[in-house]
């Protein structure tokens, strides 16, 4: 059975950047307050730029890096709660028309904040399987237009951007494992109604206590079916929601600072973008190696939430 590796990471964040500063000046809230509860200082927001061009521009990037053309990819596969359409065309249908690729299999999924860690199971799953040889995952959000920028409980977490991947068969530095789970009893905890009631809805409470007891419970059922313990982990790339929920599960699994991605200072929550962008920084930044043990985890709306145990298969990056 043929292996999968995640052979390239790359990401883009628009340039415009929306700081606690300018939020002041939208809504009654200020710097300090937003950095004590959720560690976020600025966030960047799409202008004139749909989610699958976000998505398109950091796809090109993962493919470069992979050393691979858009040719050589089996199938697109995007996660997104702020696809370009209501229902169809799907964003992967315009990433890879964008791509110059138009006889393969592209499809979206939803699955919020954990949207990535799912990408990794299909591609896995893919790869494995012999069907495909090549997949390109992305995580592309423009979350800023579901956001009611009114509401200073959520307009103050949420930004734009993307993130991409290329997973291939390749007999090194694996996929090691995925864990996936859904319990849609909590839907309404975290939600965009639809219609009218079009923008983000949370209660922010309650989807930080479960989101900290069921992430830690998830890292510490991956870790010990896979025999690996913590001080083995060279990077922990968690979900960026929070700096309080990925300071909470850090604790309470031991990981030291070193160990820990953050991004969410600056970029806030990009929802299914998050993991991949926080993995391209330290990449770009040296920090992450080829065969790296990477464990990255996320919960969202859904609720879902997932792992991922995976030495990392892409070439050590130069300085950019």
């Amino acid at each position: 059975m043929p292996k999968a590796s995640l052979i390239s990471i790359a990401a883009y964040a628009p340039p415009k950047i929306l700081t606690n500063f300018d939020l002041e000046k939208m809504v009654e809230t200020n710097d300090e307050w937003i950095v004590k509860r959720t560690g976020i200082s600025q966030r960047r927001i799409a202008q004139g730029e749909d989610t699958s061009e976000l998505g398109t521009k950091a796809a090109k990037i993962a493919l470069e890096r992979a050393n691979l053309a858009a040719k050589d990819v089996d199938a697109v596969i995007c996660a997104t709660i702020s696809p370009d359409h209501f229902c169809m065309p799907s964003t992967a249908c315009k990433i890879a028309k964008n791509l110059g690729i138009n006889t393969i299999t592209a499809f979206d999924i939803s699955a919020a904040c954990t949207g990535f860690i799912y990408l990794l199971e299909l591609a896995k799953s893919l790869i494995e399987s012999g069907n495909k040889k090549n997949v390109l995952i992305i995580g592309a959000e423009k979350l800023s237009k579901i956001v009611d920028w009114t509401d200073r409980t959520t307009c103050i977490l949420f930004g734009d951007g993307a993130g991409a991947a290329v997973v291939s068969a390749n007999e090194e530095n694996e996929i090691i494992d995925v864990h996936t789970a859904a319990d849609g009893n909590y839907a309404n905890l975290l939600i965009t109604p639809g219609g009218e009631e079009k923008f983000i809805k949370m209660s922010g409470n309650e989807v930080f206590k479960i989101a900290v007891q069921t992430l830690t419970k998830d890292v510490v059922d991956i870790l010990e079916k896979n025999q690996i313990s913590s001080d083995k982990i060279d990077l922990f790339i968690p979900h960026q929601a929070n700096l309080r929920i990925i300071e909470a599960v850090k604790q309470r699994l031991n990981f030291t600072n070193e160990q820990c991605v953050v991004t969410v200072g600056k970029y806030g929550n990009t929802s299914s973008a998050s993991i991949p962008m926080a993995m391209n920084d330290a990449y770009e930044a040296g920090k992450l190696k080829k065969g790296d043990l990477l464990l990255l985890d996320a919960f969202g709306g859904g609720f879902t939430w997932g792992s991922a145990l995976l030495k990392f298969g892409g070439e050590t990056a130069n300085n950019f």
